[in-house]
């Protein structure tokens, strides 16, 4: 029988899952995002992955964590501490010791604290016994012993029952937060629909740590958090680069394209070209290239086809995939690039996150090479924005990089379904049988050239790397045309002001403090300025998706305020481009390199240190 407390609602709680990579994290922490998601909460997640492929085991290196912070108002970030860690050996807890709020409840699996284990993750001693945790509500669960002592009548060996314990993990939190178990039941039976003793198993493991919590006394109430006040209409819970991918099939459908993508697997990116090989059937064609040149050179070929054209890639792959991005620069083809970013340089982070790459964005091409670069900011509006890089790549025949980052990419929130006939009209530029067409004749609003598809009669032209007539599209060496193709391939970037919105800023248009930021940080810093307007602070917060060009009404924005503070996971990329861009304003910077997204405390106790 229950002795168990009432169930006390909070408006709020971030849950951390973490332990070996081959522990099922991710699993686990989808599976809880998922159910809450289906109970209406507002919610966002952050995956955190090893970033050696093989880094030994219990060790701090080969920690993967999962953190979701779900809530009944508004949520914008995966929460900067946890309330409650479940931490499934020695190293899960020493990597989050300071990512865990004083006070908070850790869960461990105390199975996994042999004296090697301790060891291995760095320990002197067993940090369970010497106060260490003293502080907080500690739960020792023998999850590892339990969950053999399930299924020791199943008849599965030793492996697969162990792999089974991270469901016994989720029953206890299940329980703890007042969660039905339903959706994974049936997430389970979907899964392994032909191994029928894994769900059984699996489904048996998840009650038994449901009814563990329920028994215990050291979690004395279990907890609910209600559905969250949020606009109606259908949602689903969507990880960015899903939205992504989805982003560009309602693009190809709306512009009447087929869609090509032409990619190389590299991390944080390749759920992109997973997703988008999911949907033959609405006509999407994905190549998996040996390299990234290959890949990039395929969606050249597939855009010059007719085809709206992608390739994806994170910031190695971008170094890459310069010269032939310099190759559709030239030519004026309409293709999309989408970089993932992670942090450093080299094979630097790769499953960490950092706005490393937007310099290269910008200018890593040889000669004049300027692009259209834009950033998504969210996991969910990586679909507009894939829809818009589509768009912009399509009306205007040029290059598009789509930045993301890791964490937009890996994250996930709620999104609310759109309907591709509410979607803004795509119209591409191309030329058509029976006009007198001249391959480099431009538009008079937007500066483009018409793109030829191959095959069209009457509108054959050559086509290539080489410099070309401002008009005949001849190759030409002229000094004078090269000079005025440079200039007119510029000003066609910049022309696009013209067809983009204002930039906006929330809070005041005038006033004490502008917090700037782009791309992935938008939820850190949007959180923190709502949070310091709330207590009377003067600042406001200007955001930026659209980077080359940027809104035209930027410098606008800027001259109305005292203090101009860009805030960036890289040394101040975006800093030194507005120095470049609007040199007569003074931007002071906030910078972070440490593989991780912003926390919304520093921010708020550096701003406050400028509004003092």
């Amino acid at each position: 029988m229950s002795t168990k407390q009432q169930t006390v609602e909070l408006d709020k709680v971030v849950i951390k899952f973490a332990g070996d990579s081959g522990d099922g994290m991710q699993l686990t922490g989808t599976q809880f995002t998922d159910t809450s998601a289906l109970l209406g909460n507002d919610l966002s997640t952050f995956p955190d992955y090893p970033a050696e492929i093989r880094a030994p085991i219990g060790t701090v290196a080969g920690v993967s964590g999962f953190q979701v912070h779900i809530g009944n108002t508004e949520i914008n970030t995966p929460g900067d501490t946890a309330d409650v860690l479940i931490a499934m050996n020695p190293a899960a807890l020493k990597a989050n010791r300071n990512w865990i709020k004083n006070g908070g409840t850790i869960i461990v699996n105390i199975d996994a604290f042999s004296k090697r284990d301790i060891e291995k993750a760095g320990y002197k001693n067993n940090p369970l016994e010497d106060g260490t945790f003293e502080s907080y509500n500690l739960v020792q669960a023998p999850i590892t012993t339990l969950t053999r002592e399930s299924l020791k009548d199943s008849g599965l060996d030793s492996k697969s029952i162990g792999r089974s314990k991270n469901m016994f993990a989720l029953g206890i939190v299940y329980w703890m937060f007042s969660r039905p178990m339903e959706q994974t039941e049936n997430f389970l039976k979907i899964k392994f629909a032909k191994k029928p003793e894994i769900i059984d198993a699996n489904i048996k493991v998840l009650h038994a740590g449901h009814n563990f919590a329920e028994t215990i006394e050291a979690l004395p109430s279990s907890y609910t958090v209600l559905k969250a006040n949020i606009s109606k209409g259908i949602y689903r819970n969507i990880m960015g680069n899903q939205a992504t991918a989805w982003g560009f099939i309602a693009a190809a459908e709306k512009a009447e394209k087929e869609l090509f993508l032409g990619s190389y697997p590299i991390t944080p990116a390749t759920d992109i070209l997973h997703e988008l090989a999911k949907h033959k059937n609405l006509g999407v064609k994905t190549f998996q290239a040996e390299d990234e040149i290959a890949a990039i050179c395929s969606a050249i070929g597939a855009s010059f086809a007719g085809a709206l054209a992608i390739t994806t890639t994170s910031g190695p792959g971008l170094a890459l995939k310069g010269e032939a991005l310099g190759l559709a620069m030239i030519t004026e083809l309409p293709l999309v690039v989408v970089n993932v970013q992670r942090g450093g340089p080299s094979t630097g982070l790769p499953t960490k996150t950092e706005q490393s790459d937007l310099f290269q964005a910008l200018y890593g091409r040889n000669g004049e090479s300027p692009v259209v670069v834009v950033a998504a900011s969210t996991p969910s509006n990586c679909f507009e924005w894939a829809y818009e890089s589509s768009r912009i790549a399509l009306e205007h025949n040029t290059p598009v990089v789509l930045l993301t980052d890791g964490y937009l990419g890996n994250g996930a929130e709620p999104w609310k379904i759109k309907s591709v006939k509410e979607m803004q009209n795509i119209t591409p530029l191309v030329a058509v049988e029976g006009e007198k067409y001249q391959p480099y004749e431009r538009s008079s609003s937007t500066l483009a050239r018409k793109h030829a598809v191959p095959g069209t009669p009457g509108v054959e032209h050559r086509l290539g790397g080489l410099e070309k007539d401002a008009l005949t599209g001849d190759v030409s060496y002229d000094p004078d045309n090269h000079e005025e193709m440079c200039k007119v391939r510029a000003e066609k970037v910049e022309k696009i002001t013209e067809f983009i919105p204002n930039q906006e800023v929330f809070g005041d248009e005038k006033g004490d403090v502008l917090v700037v930021g782009w791309g992935g940080t938008y939820g850190h810093l949007y959180s923190t300025v709502k949070q310091l307007r709330e207590e009377g602070k003067d600042v406001t917060l200007a955001h930026f998706n659209y980077i080359n060009p940027l809104p035209k009404n930027t410098a606008d924005i800027f001259k109305n305020f005292n203090t101009i503070i860009v805030c960036e996971i890289n040394k101040g990329q975006f800093a030194n481009y507005l120095r470049m861009k609007h040199p007569k304003f003074k931007y002071k910077q906030f910078n972070r390199v440490q593989g991780l997204p912003f926390q919304t405390t520093e921010l708020k106790e550096h701003f406050k240190t400028l509004l003092s």
